[in-house]
């Protein structure tokens, strides 16, 4: 769960954030000039609240509802998936879950309210009614049917009653005879519309397997594990291995399956464990440095109290064991297999960034970057591990960025524009790919979870800009030789003018590179119109972007910097001078088509 944001528009707001914040354990996020201390500022409070909302943090604004309401009403999509969203005027008198409700609002809702001495506002008809949330349950318990919640609780606000069997968790008034079932239980159950079925999650799974184990072997080794045990799936809490298995397909599957983390133990960690162990092996030992690895797994899972409750399982290549706690497991022992996220966040501007960057970044523990790139994040930055790396350091970066996650931390690795396209996602691959003496990473890193989310090319965004001169075929080409030869760049610059390509120059010159972009422009005059438009986007989607229109045959390079994009048109490219001013296109030959059409 991402932390919540404390958003604060006003000094008369402030002693009110400050104190939601500490009741919280969240940062106070503060308007520019308008809120004295914060722990970071921003400009514009709807676009701001709408960037920390779309990434799926929860939000509380100190402000009025309704400006939270017209934040998010643009992105407002799936309540399953959105976080909690609450408003609390600037005296702190209510507490207000718009959104979220049954997403953990409620519940915030109810802790806010409690340390202010204030009112929770809470709308949500179940928790009105019965002061609960059904598909909800208290942290630790798992509801198996959340499908069939909606039909229950609509029966018992119909007041048709509820009985419970097995453990009240909610402390709520059963009786004999209920419309409403609620059972509680660690054993497989059916439920339905009229009962509703929660599993503690006390049970932790150890797995263990032979390199490359097929995951369908895993998966039914644990189902029947399961099932012969008369143990529920739901009431699993966790899964653990050892750290040199933390990148086995089959061990990630499983837990994906379940719906649970996936923990990781070095073997002397898992080696502390041989007490305990029902079936230690001097064979395991010998091969990885500890004595058991499922059950080692499931025993430091669990905690010194847990109790091994179904001793190792095996197959040809897999093999699993259980251990049961007397209280639900919510602390995991342990790491995560770690994760590295490639993300482009665009020019810049919050408005050209994903979502999922934008949730990424936020579920991130370190940045990554080029630190110009991270300082674009803005308030999204705040609170975070951050390492910056200047120009230049590209190889050291992206190797740092590996290593910490191959340490078991959520990393995210900061580009501009798309992380794919002349950035470092390349490079991350290319260190994973290279052998032992090739100067590439260590095995933890090898082992580690990589994401990479698209963002808004330098390219994409100059094309919108001018209108829509990527209509039809196109090639990008960057003029840097620093990581690619001279001549195989004029090699590419020929091929492309002689195919008639759109062509978007990328790092067109430096402080000391002036002369491949004039020689650019000559080999282009050689097969296309003098007149050919060329686009000159420099510093897009920031306060000093500069948008100009040249003839091919007048392309300066004195006029070209190191932030500025060069799109040339095709032979076929226009430069239209349209209501809203130039507009520049390249035609696909729809006008044909339609001819064509005509004749037939």
């Amino acid at each position: 769960m991402v932390n919540p944001v404390v958003v604060c528009l006003s000094r008369s707001g402030e002693a009110t954030a400050r104190r939601v914040a500490e009741i919280l354990g969240a940062a106070v996020h503060g308007r520019e000039g308008r809120v004295d201390q914060a722990d970071a500022y921003f400009a514009n409070a709807l676009d701001h609240v709408r960037v920390l909302f779309a990434s799926g943090t929860p939000v509380v604004g100190v402000c009025a509802a309704g400006i939270l309401v017209r934040a998010v009403a643009p992105v407002v999509n799936d309540k399953k998936t959105e976080p909690p969203l609450l408003a609390v005027p600037d005296d702190g008198s209510t507490v207000i879950p718009l959104l979220g409700g049954h997403r953990g609002a409620n519940r915030l809702a109810r802790q806010i309210a409690e340390g202010l001495s204030a009112h929770a506002a809470v709308t949500t008809a179940g928790d009105v009614a019965m002061g609960v949330a059904l598909d909800e349950p208290p942290v630790g318990w798992r509801l198996s049917n959340p499908q069939d919640a909606k039909a229950a609780m609509a029966l018992m606000l119909s007041g048709e009653g509820v009985c419970v069997e097995g453990e009240n968790i909610w402390g709520i008034e059963a009786m004999d005879g209920g419309a409403v079932t609620l059972t509680t239980t660690e054993a497989p159950a059916e439920g339905d519309g009229t009962r509703l079925v929660y599993h503690p999650q006390r049970f932790a799974l150890g797995l263990g397997c032979a390199r490359g184990c097929d995951v369908d072997e895993m998966w039914e080794l644990v189902q029947k594990t399961l099932a012969d045990n008369n143990i529920a799936a739901g009431a699993v809490a966790c899964v653990g291995s050892l750290d040199l298995k933390g990148d086995e397909p089959a061990m990630i599957e499983t837990a994906a399956r379940l719906g649970v983390p996936f923990r990781v133990f070095t073997s002397a960690e898992l080696e502390t464990q041989t007490p305990r162990l029902a079936s230690p092996s001097t064979v395991v030992f010998d091969e990885v440095g500890c004595h058991g690895v499922s059950e080692g797994a499931a025993l430091a899972l669990g905690g010194d109290a847990a109790v091994l409750t179904v001793e190792k399982q095996k197959t040809a290549n897999a093999t699993c064991a259980l251990v049961r706690a007397e209280t639900p497991i919510t602390a995991f022992a342990g790491r995560s297999r770690g994760k590295l996220s490639i993300i482009g966040i665009g020019p810049g501007q919050h408005s050209w960034r994903t979502p999922e960057a934008s949730a990424l970044v936020a579920e991130a523990e370190e940045l990554v970057g080029y630190g110009l790139y991270i300082d674009l994040l803005g308030a999204l930055a705040h609170g975070k591990e951050r390492s910056d790396f200047p120009l230049g350091g590209e190889e050291d970066r992206c190797r740092y960025a590996l290593e910490q996650a191959g340490k078991g931390k959520n990393v995210a690795l900061i580009c501009s524009g798309d992380a794919g396209i002349y950035a470092m996602g390349a490079l991350v691959f290319e260190l994973l790919d290279r052998g032992p003496d090739e100067m590439g990473v260590s095995d933890a890193a090898h082992r580690v979870e990589v994401v990479s989310t698209p963002g808004v090319s330098a390219l994409q965004g100059a094309a919108a800009r001018a209108g829509a001169p990527l209509g039809h075929d196109f090639c990008a080409i960057s003029l840097s030789d620093l990581l690619t030869p001279r001549e195989d760049i004029v090699k590419r610059l020929k091929a492309a003018a002689e195919g008639d390509f759109v062509i978007a120059f990328y790092n067109p010159v430096s402080m000391r590179r002036r002369t491949l972009l004039a020689e650019a422009r000559d080999i282009l005059l050689q097969h296309r119109p003098a007149d050919t438009p060329v686009m000159l986007a420099s510093s897009l989607g920031r306060p000093e972007e500069h948008v100009r229109y040249r003839k091919l045959s007048e392309l300066e390079v004195d006029e070209v910097d190191m932030l500025t994009v060069v799109l040339v048109g095709s032979s076929h490219s226009k430069l239209a001078q349209l209501g809203e001013g130039p507009r520049m296109y390249t035609p696909r030959g729809y006008a044909r088509k339609i001819d064509g059409d005509l004749a037939s």
